[in-house]
């Protein structure tokens, strides 16, 4: 079969690669060894989504006096939690199926291996091998759970995102190794359903992308919840002999040794690029990355390569862009590269976190004279009737220009709310512009106005 553009693999940079390119004219195939939606709406964005509204439900139940109610007799059932949160991915999943065929895209289950000449042989289940080519061949392989020499996976007492996400039975303790989004919304999941919990952070803030005082802000919540958190701490080792585990910790004061149940490995990712014809078809890659130009060409004409594949944040909503950019710029719309340095960020625990744009040590490491504002959620009407008052909104803008540098928040709801700082700052709005932008009231989001407000001397409600 010969097709203008395939597409390996079919998570969210791949199946909406697949649309967008249909969408355009163009005789599309998406090839998927596993299942339609990838790492993301199988085992990672939605179904961990699905988890933490439980997690949510539960500390409401267990808060209920907290809101003038009482609620007797109440418990979990880990299985019924986690059988939930299959059947959401499940069901998102048939929604790609249904999406594939309403845009008349062939899908060609199997192991797909790039060769040259813009073919590709996909190997399916029984083995048996067949050939489709295209005039542009799209790789979108995505990533897995990245494996340190002394974490080693077994699957059963050190496990990856996967297995977190489908344990037969609650572990009654966990130790978490690394606390990045995917670490520490899989520690607040277990700690509401009850699991004892330890982070363990390499580096000295947990969350370490984040602004320095959403860092310190979200601490303080997550050791409110029972979280134990060690920074500036590494596990050397584990023995998994026994019938947990035993960990080697080694703080500044020394080594200690952590016994739990189960480990979690949360360490970063692995780009899914061996087996799949780079060497054959002699594209280049750097440090587990394939290497490519603004709009996503290899250095091998016909032959592209979007989302955690490539340079760049590995966030699901970078990759679908990278893949629209791609196929718009193959068929011939004028595009703009895509703007990296205006990419939101979420992690969705307790309390929620948001941002995009520079820290406020990035921005003076740059040399920008600042106006910085925060607003805290304990000063909103709206959280403190939500009983949801820990967090703030920290704005960033550079004092000559009024230019929108960056912005973070902490709190309930809040990913929700960055998407006034993205699009603010993709139209170059200034400070000024947001203070004099009506925000209603009573709401989550007026908090961001209230920072802009701060920055510039002139908030009301502090």
């Amino acid at each position: 079969m010969k097709y203008d553009v395939i597409v390996l693999g079919s998570g969210p940079g791949g199946y909406v690669t697949a649309i967008r390119a249909s969408q355009l004219g163009l005789k599309t195939a998406i090839v998927e060894k596993e299942n339609l939606g990838g790492v993301c709406l199988n085992w990672g964005c939605i179904p961990t989504k699905a988890l933490l509204k439980s997690a949510q439900v539960f500390d409401y139940l267990k808060h209920a006096s907290d809101y003038g109610l009482t609620v007797n007799g109440f418990d979990k059932d880990f299985s019924a939690v986690i059988n939930r949160s299959r059947s959401v991915a499940e069901g998102m999943s048939k929604g790609v199926q249904f999406l594939m065929k309403k845009n008349k895209i062939d899908v060609i289950d199997g192991y797909g291996k790039i060769k040259p000449g813009k073919k590709v042989a996909v190997t399916d289940k029984e083995g048996k091998v067949s050939e489709i080519s295209a005039d542009h061949i799209i790789i979108a392989t995505g990533a897995r759970s990245r494996e340190l020499p002394n974490l080693p996976q077994d699957g059963k007492k050190v496990i990856g995102y996967r297995q977190a996400m489908t344990l037969p039975t609650q572990p009654k303790s966990m130790i978490v190794v690394g606390s990045g989004a995917i670490g520490v919304e899989f520690a607040h999941f277990y700690n509401s359903m009850g699991t004892q919990v330890t982070i363990v952070e390499y580096l000295p803030n947990i969350v370490p992308l984040e602004d320095e005082d959403i860092s310190k802000q979200f601490e303080k919540s997550l050791k409110k919840s029972g979280i134990t958190i060690m920074t500036n701490a590494s596990v050397e080792k584990v023995d998994t002999s026994g019938t947990g585990v035993k960990a080697t910790v080694k703080t500044a004061k020394g080594e200690e040794i952590l016994e739990a149940d189960i480990v979690l490995s949360a360490v970063g990712i692995k780009t899914n690029i061996e087996n799949i014809g780079l060497e054959d078809v002699g594209i280049a890659t750097d440090r587990d990355k394939i290497i490519v130009n603004d709009f996503y060409q290899t250095n091998i004409p016909g032959y592209y390569a979007i989302g955690d594949v490539v340079p760049g944040p590995a966030l699901a909503h970078v990759a679908s862009a990278e893949g629209i950019t791609c196929v718009e710029k193959i068929a011939g719309l004028h595009v703009e590269p895509i703007d990296y340095g205006n990419i939101p960020g979420c992690t969705y625990a307790t309390p929620e976190i948001a941002s995009v744009g520079l820290t406020e040590k990035q921005a003076r490491e740059k040399g920008y004279e600042l106006k910085i504002g925060k607003f805290p959620f304990t000063a909103s009407g709206k959280a403190k009737a939500a009983g949801t008052p820990d967090g703030f909104v920290k704005v960033i803008f550079d004092a000559k220009y009024g230019e929108w540098l960056g912005c973070h928040m902490i709190g309930a709801g809040v990913t929700d709310m960055i998407a006034e700082a993205v699009v603010a700052r993709k139209l170059e709005t200034t400070g000024h512009e947001v203070l004099k932008a009506i925000h209603p009231h009573p709401t989550m989001s007026e908090a961001v106005m209230e920072a802009v407000a701060d920055a510039y001397g002139e908030v009301i409600h502090l």
